[in-house]
């Protein structure tokens, strides 16, 4: 009797091909994407995950305030954090004194609550059986797994100096350079270290610029090259596993070349201050007095896919909580009445009449 043969299903799962690793400070999103985080959590979560490796971000800036500078030190901060390479170009003298104010990682609540009594150890016993599947090791990295990718950071403790003296920080200055060729083969030299290929990424890479068209550069007023650089950085960027972050004060630009940097951006954002004492705006938003600045996101990069990006909201105030932490929230009314609550009238009913009691129609 022949032997019965086994049927297969065409689309029975692959289990021979496993998931490629990633170092740390990646995470895989959809469509085959890897994210990188920004430094900033709530940021990561508005933008579905972080910025996309291979992708070019563009922030402009404020002329009034250098809120700017909070999303770049928290950008950098990350990435030394993480043990990923680094290159900072600034129109200062000395960028590398720049290195000093970036901020250090504020200690998280997992860490404080693993800090326990041993009488407390006893009656954690649930979950034993399963350490014959997962080792010590995988169980710690999966409790850690969330600090590994995006941190909190304390903007009143500067980072520690082994992060900032690390071989891995290559630091650029502008302000003396006559044209972009200089920067454009320090960015090129940096981006063929990370080349992109199918397999697994041991480690990333991040560029960030700061105030890319300042009127210290000796190139300001070359809109034309400055715009070749920028179409140059972002074809070299996209075949490599980096990101790039560039701040720049659109004011100095004409609109034409302005609206034309903004197209060549893969995640645009914009950064505006608060006036002071706007009494308007404080009847307006509720937690107007901890309120530092508004984020914009006016565009926000989609790779390997055609899908567009919806987000539920656009516009988000920067916050110091404690002013310590950076933090971003969505918009909310204030009540009409001032009093307490999250409602944005007074009245559910049809009718002006300002009586309480039963809803009048």
């Amino acid at each position: 009797m022949a032997a019965a043969k086994t049927r297969t299903s065409t689309f029975s799962r692959n289990l021979s091909t496993a998931a490629p690793s990633h170092g740390p400070g990646l995470k895989c999103g959809p469509n085959g994407t890897v994210f990188l985080s920004s430094g900033i959590p709530d940021l990561d979560k508005i933008l579905g995950g972080g910025f996309p490796l291979g992708s070019l971000v563009m922030v402009m800036e404020d002329a009034e305030a250098p809120h700017h500078m909070l999303l770049l030190r928290n950008f950098m901060a990350q990435g030394l954090v993480l043990g990923q390479h680094l290159l900072y170009s600034s129109p200062a003298r000395d960028p590398r004194g720049f290195l000093g104010t970036l901020p250090s990682p504020a200690a998280s609540k997992d860490d404080k609550s693993r800090e326990r009594d041993p009488d407390q150890e006893k009656g954690l016993r649930i979950a034993w059986q399963y350490k014959k599947y997962f080792g010590e090791n995988q169980l710690d990295g999966q409790r850690d797994g969330k600090h590994e990718y995006s941190n909190e950071f304390d903007l009143r403790k500067p980072l520690e100096r082994h992060f900032i003296n690390g071989p891995r920080i290559d630091c650029v200055s502008i302000q003396d350079c006559p044209d972009l060729s200089t920067l454009r083969d320090r960015c090129a030299t940096f981006l063929s270290q990370f080349p992109r290929n199918d397999g697994s990424i041991s480690c990333a890479g991040r560029i960030a610029i700061q105030s890319f068209c300042a009127p210290q550069c000796a190139y300001s007023n070359m809109e034309w090259d400055m715009l070749s650089f920028i179409r140059s950085l972002k074809s070299m960027v996209r075949s490599s596993n980096s990101v790039v972050i560039i701040t720049f004060p659109p004011s100095l630009l004409s609109p034409s070349f302005c609206k034309r940097w903004q197209h060549m951006a893969d995640t645009l954002l914009s950064v505006k201050a608060i006036q002071d004492e706007d009494k308007e705006l404080a009847q307006l938003l509720t937690g107007y007095q901890d309120m530092v600045g508004f984020l914009n996101v006016h565009k926000v990069a989609r790779i390997n896919t055609q899908v567009p990006v919806i987000l539920e909201a656009t516009t988000f105030s920067i916050k110091l909580q404690k002013r310590r932490y950076l933090v971003l929230e969505c918009l909310n009314q204030a009540p009409v009445d001032g009093s307490s609550g999250t409602s944005y009238g007074t009245s559910g009913g049809c009718s002006s009449s300002s009586k309480s009691g039963n809803l009048d129609f």
